[in-house]
């Protein structure tokens, strides 16, 4: 077996059948299988994957589910060399898809890890698709491949291991040797970058295909934000020891400098004066929550264990869906 595509679901609806779609739709020559873990989903997402007579599903628990350890438990059910990981929202983009991820990283014997481009849906939100499309683009326009080549730098340049750190298993392709021996973490956020920074350090190399794209997006509620954020820069301290600003006397300078910024940006964009004032309120009140969220997110680990766990109850998305699954 080539390939082993694994597919985390709960209650993935007619989005998750567009998924499996495309999936099975590939142009390949590569032997393939498809395996889907659903947690507890309620909808008719089970269903829909019994359409496809050839995924595997296994199912878990809502409170067996961990980013983690049912990504680890998909792949132990699949032989393939490689590993892809997609999510039930990741939608393959190419007929290609398999193939251009598969042949990125077989290129180089050291590169035990591939990811791909995300484009976003239509509809997406002005803000997210400007973000997405230049966080892509700046890991370069062709097959791109990284390595740990500069070990001073690593140690003093915070940018430079954010670069190497990066993936995202809604479209990643892993060797299976590799990760058998290095599996995921039991970590509740990042635990794809907590691979990669491993893998990095390790001396392994990693490839940005664009040639390999999903479309993958999201149009959360504006509330939403501030809990996503906290859980992002809670999980980024943990991984690098970042933080949004030092101390909070520099929150309310970097607030401004970015909700400048993003005035500028929907100042020149090709919009009714009716929508940029409409984006003119959502950036100022998603970059407050961005940085006051980050903010509180990076001062977690300095907390009390008591503090952390009312930080959590009142400020985390990962909290309420674990405690939902309950």
């Amino acid at each position: 077996m080539d390939v082993s595509v694994c597919i985390p679901t709960k209650n993935g609806g007619k989005l998750l059948d567009r998924v499996l779609e495309a999936v099975f739709n590939q142009k390949t020559d590569l032997e393939y299988e498809v395996i889907c873990v659903d947690s507890g989903s309620v909808d008719d997402t089970l269903k829909i994957i019994q359409k496809y007579p050839k995924v595997k599903l296994i199912q878990i628990q809502p409170s067996e589910f961990g980013h983690g350890r049912t990504r680890n438990l998909a792949a132990s059910h699949g032989t393939g060399e490689f590993i892809m990981f997609i999510t039930q929202d990741a939608l393959p983009a190419s007929d290609e898809w398999m193939d251009q991820m598969i042949r990125a990283i077989r290129n180089d014997d050291k590169c035990v890890l591939g990811f791909g481009i995300h484009y976003t849906y239509p509809g997406c939100n002005l803000l997210d698709a400007r973000d997405i499309a230049m966080h892509f683009n700046g890991f370069g326009m062709d097959n791109t491949y990284y390595w740990l080549d500069d070990p001073q730098r690593y140690a003093q340049d915070e940018g430079y291991r954010h670069l190497l750190a990066y993936s995202s298993d809604n479209n990643a392709c892993v060797r299976r040797a590799v990760f058998e021996q290095y599996p995921y973490e039991d970590v509740e956020f990042a635990e794809d970058q907590i691979w990669t920074k491993k893998m990095m350090e390790l001396g392994y190399h990693k490839v940005y295909c664009p040639h390999a794209p999903v479309y993958h997006s999201h149009n959360y509620p504006l509330r939403q934000y501030f809990k996503r954020y906290f859980d992002e820069y809670k999980g980024l301290y943990e991984l690098h020891g970042y933080r949004i600003v030092p101390g909070g006397r520099a929150l309310p300078r970097a607030i401004a400098a970015l909700i400048r910024s993003d005035l500028r940006y929907i100042h020149h964009a090709d919009l009714s004066l009716k929508d940029k004032l409409y984006w003119y309120v959502y950036a100022i009140r998603r970059d407050t929550d961005r940085h006051i969220a980050g903010y509180l997110g990076g001062k977690y680990a300095d907390m009390p264990e008591k503090t952390q766990r009312r930080m959590d109850k009142l400020f985390s998305q990962q909290y309420q869906q674990r405690n939902r699954k309950k």
